[in-house]
Order: structure tokens, then C-alpha cells, then sequence
């Protein structure tokens, strides 16, 4: 369908022509509009008073499961009559997008004020469906049913109203607050009374979206009661002329959203950079696109359903202990999809979620080239570098692959997996790395880590790695563990582990996107943008660069140094240090010297605590300038700086305001073409001659 919005057949409607609706029998598919006037009689009146009088909600946990996930997919509409109620038309058939990137398009049309953006939002609800009905929609023909959103201009508000099993996909930020009902977004359920959650959908990864579900609290209330509180709740939020236009529309199993503008240090510093202004909206070329392109249907696969509802359960039942759960699949199947759906649905039911990061590229909780050990309390609503936090342990590798030196990687696993309570279930996240030796790291961690659950991802007719199964893991060698020998007549037979296969059925599953916000290096880069987006200032205000913020004096005495990808030699390290990002990190030995620099001579496995950049060394005075956003108390415990592969965006140092010629650290004239210009690498991965050759390795 491609006009979303039909302002035509909701203009001019009054209370006369609803009650001439409601006598007319309700067409499958329609919505009938069967609400009292908008100038409610006195009892009316005293009912709306009673029910906005009562207090404020407390916050609550969920006690039941969240129901399934059904998608309404937007494209395009035009603008409203002005004082009409927006009716949007989207396809019955549930078509789910969770797993992966469907064709989904912007339903939010942004721009650089809010409230332009919150009034794109309001009159641009786009969808993305097929104008004649499909099989699995709506056989007899009718007209699908509606949702409704209103914007309170006066307030900068909007109030989104939602039937039952109505999904709304968008584009964009917001806070969103569950005003009525219960809502779904990526597996997570917020209910009326809960504290308001900050979604984004940004175009790196596929559009989230916001499902109506039924309130099992409200079952002993009749439908007039129902559409009495729905009623008030509308009158609390939007002034007087938005709710009379919107309130016509409740139904007794109505749900009703609150989104309003969203602005934090994280999306102010991001759309301050000219190459990320628009990182949450989509230009007047995506717009149009938009509009002239079919919607693919993504069915979110009955393997994936199935396996989310097994691990949900298995974690439920705490007789064996917490689950330790590895997801697994080659690159660009949906693993971290799939792990942001199984917190959120997981939070649903459990405080927390723990989640052992091994994959070096594309972190979900820190900047690249990191392993962490992190505790999960709070749904993620959006891509990595939307939620980056501090973990409970992290070691700083230097690097986005592992191949160089796969034993210090495992060293660094083994590291983390000692901090690991075994008191709430685990999340393994992997790297897209399943053939060769990146396949036999899979076989090492379902050993070294016990694990009990596999999920496999893959995509199409072929098999990209055989399957992690109970028979294969009894012979098959790892990088370095081996097959345990058979448990003699005394021993008992160790408990098998659980192989959940998944299929990954999005569009564009395991192939490699050509889009901008699809790269690797471009989310990387967004990631330690995030990161260092924390030394903003919380309250609005202008975005202050990176070189103008004061840096720490830090003598070099006190800290050892070490480059953990090249060979570098001595005198050049603190060359190769200034202008660099380094890892923060704390050895257990005590380090000292006699004033000049200290210098590792191997790359320590330590607990790192975050990360800075050397903005200059002083040698006259033996000192490190650096920048970070950790907190005074905790460098006090850092005594090592390591520096990686990964290095700061280039875009903050191209972009350097108040520097007029030569910017530091940005030069034109280097030139490759020297002796001994460049890194010296070292390939580490290749060492053991019994891993290579027939042995099956």
C-alpha cells in the first residue's frame, strides 16, 4: 500500500457520523469507530474525572511472557488535512522482521529541529505493505484495520493509539512511555506505569518496532471501563483540541504510546559530525526511494521462534544450574539480532543477563578490539553504540581479528570466564569466523566454557560449518583443547549440550551489504564515537571538540607502554604513542622507573577499565597528556597503556575547529614509498606444525 495516511476519509467526521457508524455493521478487517462524542455528558465527564484523579503509576516487573511479534510495514503518505485523525492502513498478515534487515523504510521523517521532527513524525506515518491483499491477510477483501497518532504541538508530544496486534516499524529516536497497555519492542515488554526507554533505529541495522499487546490486568474490566481510562489517560497527555481528535478512536483493547524528543550527549556529539548529521533521519533521495519501492515480507522463521521459546524456558528451569548459551553463524546472519531479542526477552522475566563478548569487530557494550564480561540489566533498544556501557571485566586486545595470535585470545577468554558468578544465564556472542581455525576456536569454547545451549545460525542451501552437535564435539580438535577420552564404566557420561539450528530466511542474509551505515569499519567508528561522546556535558549545549577538553598530566614513570600489534621499535614507541588511542589497563605487579618512558617487552592479558588518547608527550618533562572520559578514582589504578590496531575515527581529527592551516596530527605529504614506512606486522596464528597439514585441523 502506498499511501499510508488517509486524511480523506477521517475529515469531516463528527459525533453524528459516528453513531450512524456504529449502527452499521463492522466489515472484517475495518475499524468502526464506535466511541461516544468528543463533548462527553455530565456522567460521562465524571467518569473521566474519577479515573484522571488517581496516582501515579509505580514502577513493576513483568510476570508474564510477552505475546508474539506481528510487523505492520510502513512506506509512504501524504500530509493531512489539518484537524482530521490520521488513518493508516497497513497488511493484517503478520510478517515479523526481527531476524535481520527486511526492506523497511522510515516512518519518521527527522530534522534538525524537534519539532519539525516530531511533526514529520505525526503526518508522515509511512508504510511499507502491497496494495492488494495478500493470502495470508485478509481473505475477504476488507479494508485492514487502523492505528492512529496524534501531535500535540504546544507540548512537543506525540501520542501513538494501537489495537492489539498492530506493529508500527519507524526510523529515528525517541523516548518512548507505555501510557496504556502493554507494548513489544525487540522482545521486550513495557507495560502503562513503567519509566520511559530510549529506542533508536538508525539506518546501520534493520527498523525496530512497537507492537500492541493485550493487558491481562484489565480482563475483569468491560469494555466501556476499558475505553473510560483509555479516554482519560489521552486527556492527561495532549491539550484540548489533539485529544478530541484522537480520543474518537479508542477501542476497549486500545494501547497507547508516548513518544517525545530525544536528546543526549550520545546523539548531540553524533549529528555534530557533517559525515553522522543525519544518522537519525533519512535524506530527500531515501525519502523517495522509499515511496517507489516494494516491501520484501521477513518472516521472522519458525527455527528462530522455536528457539528463542527453548532457551526462555531452559533458563526458567533453575534444577540444572543457569544456562550457558553460545550463539554461533557465519558473518552477516543475524547473531547479534538474535542475542539483543534474547536479552530483551530474557529481561522480561530474570533482573539480569550476563554476556561474554568474543567477537573483536563488532562489540555490542565497548569500542572494537576489546573482550568483556558484561552484566545486562536494561533492554537494548538499539545498535551497540546506542547502548555503550562499562563491563564488569574487559581486556584490551589491540585489534578487530583474532588471527594473529589466536592463544592470547583464548588466554583472554580464559581471563574473563574466571569473573563469570554462574548465578544468571550467559550469552556467548561469537565472531562470523567458522571455517579453519576460527571453527576450531567454536570447539574450544564449548569446552572450555561448558556449554550448554548452541545456536547455530545459517543462510541458504549450503552448509557454511558442520554442525556443533553432542557426536561431532567428541571428536572434533580444537585450536587447543582435544576430544576427551571415553568415560570409563565408573564415570557417568557428561550431560550433552542442546544444538538449536536456526535459518536465517531475512533478505541479504550472509552476503555483504554495499550500503555506507553497513560497512564494518563505519560501525566501528560510530562505536568509539560513542564512546567518547561521555565527555560531553549531560544538559543541552554546543558540542565542545576533542582537543578542547583538559587533558591528565600522567608522569611516564608511573605507567608501562606497549604496542600490541607491530614491532616498534624503542626509541620510535612514543612516537607511535602521541595522537594514539590506547587502552586504559591495570597490572598486578607494580610499576616503576627512573623517569624516562617504561617499556614492555610482551603484551600483557589484564583487566582494562576504558580507554583515552595520547594527545601529546612532554619528554622535557617526562609526561603523557591524555584524554578520557574514565573517572579520576579509576585511573588512579591504571598502570599500562596498550595500543592496538584501532585506531580514532578519522573525522575527529580532520574536523579540528579553531586550528587555522596544518591541523595536528593530519598530514598529506607521507608517503609510503620510504624505507620502513608503514607497520611491521607479526602473524602469530601459525606456530604449531601439528596444526597444519592432514591431521584435520
Amino acid at each position: 500500500m502506498k499511501v499510508a495516511i488517509n486524511g480523506a476519509k477521517a475529515k469531516g467526521r463528527n459525533s453524528g457520523d459516528t453513531r450512524k457508524a456504529k449502527r452499521k455493521r463492522a466489515q472484517p478487517g475495518q475499524v468502526n469507530l464506535d466511541c461516544p462524542s468528543t463533548s462527553p455528558n455530565s456522567a460521562m465527564a465524571k467518569k473521566y474525572n474519577q479515573l484522571s484523579s488517581r496516582g501515579q503509576h509505580s514502577l513493576k516487573r513483568l510476570k508474564s511472557g510477552p505475546k508474539p511479534v506481528y510487523s505492520a510495514q510502513v512506506q509512504g503518505s501524504p500530509p493531512r488535512a489539518k484537524g482530521t485523525v490520521p488513518h493508516v492502513k497497513f497488511n493484517t498478515a503478520p510478517h515479523a522482521h526481527i531476524n535481520g534487515g527486511s526492506k523497511l523504510e522510515l516512518l519518521v521523517e527527522s530534522s534538525s529541529e524537534d519539532s519539525e521532527y516530531w511533526n514529520a513524525f505525526a503526518q508522515s506515518v509511512l508504510q511499507n505493505g502491497k496494495a492488494e491483499t495478500t493470502s495470508g491477510g485478509n481473505p475477504d477483501g476488507a479494508e485492514p484495520p487502523s492505528y492512529y497518532v496524534e501531535r500535540d504541538a504546544v507540548l512537543n508530544r506525540t501520542v501513538l493509539l494501537m489495537r492489539k496486534g498492530q506493529s508500527l516499524s519507524f526510523r529515528g529516536k525517541a523516548l518512548l512511555t507505555c501510557l496504556y497497555g502493554r507494548v513489544e519492542v525487540l522482545g521486550f515488554t513495557i507495560e502503562e506505569g513503567q519509566q520511559p526507554y530510549p529506542i533508536f533505529s538508525p539506518p546501520t541495522h534493520c527498523p525496530l518496532s512497537v507492537t500492541a499487546m493485550g493487558n491481562t490486568a484489565l480482563i475483569n474490566k468491560t469494555r466501556k471501563e476499558r475505553r473510560l481510562e483509555a479516554k482519560s489517560v489521552i486527556r492527561k497527555y495532549l491539550s484540548s483540541d489533539s485529544w478530541q481528535r484522537l480520543q474518537s478512536a479508542v477501542y476497549s483493547d486500545s494501547c497507547l504510546v508516548l513518544l517525545e524528543p530525544l536528546d543526549t550527549p550520545l546523539t548531540r556529539f553524533l549529528t555534530s559530525l557533517p559525515e553522522h548529521q543525519n544518522l537519525f533521519g533519512l535524506s530527500p533521495r531515501e525519502i523517495s526511494q522509499s515511496r517507489r519501492r516494494r516491501a520484501a515480507d521477513c518472516p521472522l522463521s519458525a527455527s528462530y521462534r522455536t528457539a528463542l521459546t527453548s532457551l526462555v524456558q531452559a533458563c526458567a528451569e533453575e534444577s540444572d544450574g543457569c544456562p550457558v548459551i553460545m550463539v554461533c553463524g557465519a558473518k552477516n546472519t543475524g547473531k547479534s539480532t538474535f542475542n539483543r531479542h534474547l536479552i530483551n526477552t530474557l529481561l522480561n522475566h530474570t533482573a539480569s543477563v550476563d554476556y561474554l563478548e568474543c567477537d573483536l569487530g563488532q562489540t555490542e557494550f565497548t569500542p572494537p578490539g576489546c573482550l568483556s564480561l558484561s552484566t545486562v540489566t536494561e533492554p537494548l533498544l538499539g545498535a551497540p553504540f546506542t547502548h555503550q556501557s562499562t563491563p564488569e571485566r574487559m581486556v584490551f586486545y589491540g585489534e578487530t581479528s583474532c588471527e594473529r595470535d589466536l592463544d592470547r585470545y583464548l588466554e583472554s577468554l580464559k581471563f574473563l570466564w574466571r569473573s563469570y558468578g554462574r548465578e544468571t544465564p550467559i550469552i556467548i556472542n561469537t565472531m562470523g569466523w567458522v571455517k579453519g581455525f576460527g571453527f576450531q576456536l567454536l570447539v574450544d569454547f564449548m569446552r572450555l566454557f561448558s556449554v550448554t545451549h548452541v545456536v547455530q545460525l545459517s543462510f541458504g542451501e549450503t552448509q557454511q560449518c558442520p554442525d556443533l552437535s553432542p557426536d561431532f564435539l567428541r571428536s572434533a580438535p580444537g585450536w587447543q583443547t582435544r576430544p576427551p577420552a571415553p568415560p570409563t564404566e565408573d564415570q557417568a557420561n557428561p550431560q550433552p549440550h542442546t544444538l538449536l539450528r536456526v535459518q536465517s530466511e531475512f533478505e541479504g542474509a550472509g552476503t555483504v551489504s554495499n550500503m555506507r551505515y553497513h560497512r564494518s569499519n563505519i560501525l566501528r567508528d560510530l562505536t568509539l564515537l560513542a564512546y567518547f561522546s561521555q565527555l560531553q556535558a549531560p544538559e543541552p549545549g554546543p558540542v565542545r571538540p576533542l582537543h578542547c577538553f583538559t587533558p591528565y598530566q600522567v608522569p611516564m614513570s608511573a605507567v608501562a607502554v606497549r604496542v600490541t600489534h607491530s614491532e616498534v621499535a624503542p626509541l620510535h614507541t612514543l612516537y607511535a604513542a602521541n595522537g594514539s588511542l590506547v587502552g586504559l589497563c591495570c597490572l598486578a605487579e607494580r610499576v616503576g622507573g627512573s623517569g624516562g618512558p617504561v617499556l614492555l617487552s610482551h603484551t600483557p592479558v589484564c583487566q582494562c577499565v576504558g580507554f583515552g588518547v595520547v594527545r601529546g608527550v612532554d619528554m622535557a618533562r617526562g609526561l603523557y597528556f591524555l584524554v578520557t572520559p574514565v573517572a579520576p578514582s579509576v585511573l588512579r589504578q591504571v598502570n599500562c597503556l596498550l595500543m592496538g590496531g584501532v585506531t580514532l575515527p578519522h573525522t575527529l581529527l580532520r574536523i579540528q575547529p579553531g586550528f587555522e592551516g596544518e591541523k595536528p596530527y593530519v598530514t598529506m605529504e607521507y608517503s609510503f614509498e620510504l624505507t620502513g614506512a608503514g607497520k611491521m606486522k607479526v602473524f602469530k596464528g601459525l606456530q604449531r606444525r601439528e596444526h597444519m597439514g592432514g591431521s584435520g585441523h
